[in-house]
């Protein structure tokens, strides 16, 4: 009996299903919706591009065929992709606050703490709240400043490992590893006062322990697309992240009672989870501690997913360009006026060839290819197109950043062309952090870590490549692009650096 009823149940849902699909479809063809594919498949719509491992590539193939703006349906969600500065610009300008929300999808719903983090909540009076003493706290001009020693130090950290690692003159090392275990370790510091891994040999364990966590992936994924599959429990894909997010909340509540004990014992560090305890204080009606919790997962998140992929992507680049790789070394000797020392964050703003190399990076190897989702929270014009309620918004970066053009010799890496350049991104042809009202607001903290997590590196060693030729640059595509597999090289310190390095 109980196979009969879900059977039925099943096909019911199918069935209605089918006709929500064809309803849906017959309605488009009246409407203004911008160019699409023509291969728009039962139920499924264009979500078998999603299969593919290079979606940004395949997507700006399809505009170069229909044209920047483009009209997707991924399953049940209509989606709206674009190719162009001008739909872009068109985009966000006119419609900024109508695309100011994120998409709900099976992630968010277990991750957001009730949508308390402000990289999820609804675009409103909350939101606006976490951004604004998320923002006053930890991204603020005064809040990176005081922030600046904790850079500076596991920065330092960093070249002692890499020191160490170099003593052996064929031992490679893993810079992928190094570069997480860097943002990871100075994130947490900046959240609790602590750092995990304190001895060298604990720190393979905190940082596979704190992946576990907090590297689960936030994409979007089939159920989000196909609800029934959802309502099915399909592949275990909910069950699994409701484990992920327990362990998470085990970890993240762990770390707030330690805080809140250390308060109480007047063991202030000052660090950015007292500053939060200190509002609930006052507030304890707004700042639970979910909402601190969330908080939190959004700083882990964003700090420790997509800072390494940068360092990683400029080094490896560096690594084929050794002329450009030799003019930022000369740089940071001719400008680093205190001998004696590893660069500082103090420095970074006398190294305008570091930045350049870093927008270049960014350039040619975006952070998140297609941005973070949008979501439209009511209808809209685009042009002469319309554009549904809860439309998912891509802008695909990658197609912008490597448009022949917009930009000379798109594909060649040029730290050169970024030379004068000033703010974060140069009108819509170069959006690296996004746009908007959901624009990055960490990208300030994110430069100067990988800035000087790039520029030390160089300072201090001597790099060399594991084998002759190219490293591999293939890139992975998902929410943030890294790389297909991780850069291996060979530090040599510079004999002026090494007394330096051996007193770390």
């Amino acid at each position: 009996m109980e196979i009969l009823t879900a059977t039925i149940f099943f096909s019911l849902t199918v069935t209605a299903t089918i006709i929500i699909f064809m309803a849906r479809y017959l309605w488009s063809q009246n409407s203004k919706l911008p160019p699409s594919p023509s291969w728009c498949l039962p139920i499924i719509g264009h979500l078998h591009l999603r299969k593919k491992h290079h979606l940004p590539q395949a997507l700006q193939h399809l505009s170069s065929i229909h044209g920047p703006v483009l009209f997707l349906k991924f399953g049940c969600r209509p989606v709206l992709v674009l190719s162009s500065p001008e739909s872009i610009e068109e985009c966000f300008t006119n419609h900024d606050q109508t695309l100011a929300n994120r998409p709900r999808t099976i992630t968010s719903d277990h991750f957001g703490y009730g949508y308390k983090n402000f990289g999820l909540a609804p675009y409103g009076d909350i939101w606006r709240t976490l951004r604004r003493i998320s923002t006053l706290e930890v991204f603020s001009s005064t809040a990176l400043q005081k922030s600046s020693f904790i850079r500076n130090e596991e920065v330092l950290n960093l070249c002692s490992r890499l020191f160490r690692s170099s003593m052996d003159s064929a031992q490679k090392v893993d810079l992928n590893y190094h570069f997480i275990l860097l943002t990871a370790q100075a994130m947490l510091r900046l959240v609790s006062g602590t750092r995990g891994g304190v001895e060298e040999s604990d720190e393979k364990n905190f940082l596979d322990d704190f992946k576990l966590r907090f590297f689960a992936s936030i994409a979007m994924n089939v159920c989000d697309f196909l609800p029934v599959l959802r309502w099915i429990g399909y592949k275990g894909i909910e069950k699994r992240v409701m484990e992920i997010q327990r362990m998470r909340d085990e970890y993240l509540q762990r770390i707030i009672d330690d805080v809140r004990v250390r308060m109480m014992e007047n063991n202030s560090t000052d660090c950015v989870l007292e500053k939060f305890l200190r509002l609930q204080e006052t507030e304890p009606e707004f700042y639970s501690d979910d909402v601190i919790k969330g908080l939190v997962v959004l700083l882990f998140n964003g700090g420790t997913d997509t800072s390494p992929a940068v360092m990683e992507w400029a080094m490896s680049v560096l690594l084929n360009h050794p002329d450009k790789l030799e003019k930022l070394r000369e740089e940071i000797r001719c400008n680093v006026k205190h001998e004696g020392r590893i660069i500082q964050d103090s420095d970074l703003s006398s190294l305008p060839y570091l930045r350049c190399v870093i927008y270049e990076t960014l350039r040619l190897y975006p952070l998140a290819p297609l941005l973070l989702p949008h979501c439209s929270s009511k209808k809209f014009k685009l042009g002469n197109y319309e554009i549904p309620e809860n439309t998912m918004l891509f802008v695909n970066v990658w197609a912008v950043h490597r448009d022949g053009e917009l930009w000379e010799d798109a594909d060649v890496f040029k730290p050169e062309r970024f030379e004068g350049f000033v703010g974060e991104r140069d009108g819509f042809r170069f959006l690296p952090f996004g746009l908007g009202r959901r624009a990055c607001p960490g990208t300030a903290l994110g430069m100067r870590t990988v800035a000087l997590a790039v520029g030390a590196l160089v300072q201090c060693f001597e790099w060399k490549k594991v084998d002759e030729g190219d490293i591999d640059m293939t890139p992975v595509f998902g929410v943030s692009m890294t790389k297909a597999e991780p850069l291996l090289a060979l530090p040599k310190p510079w004999p002026h650096m090494v007394p330096i390095l051996s007193q770390l």
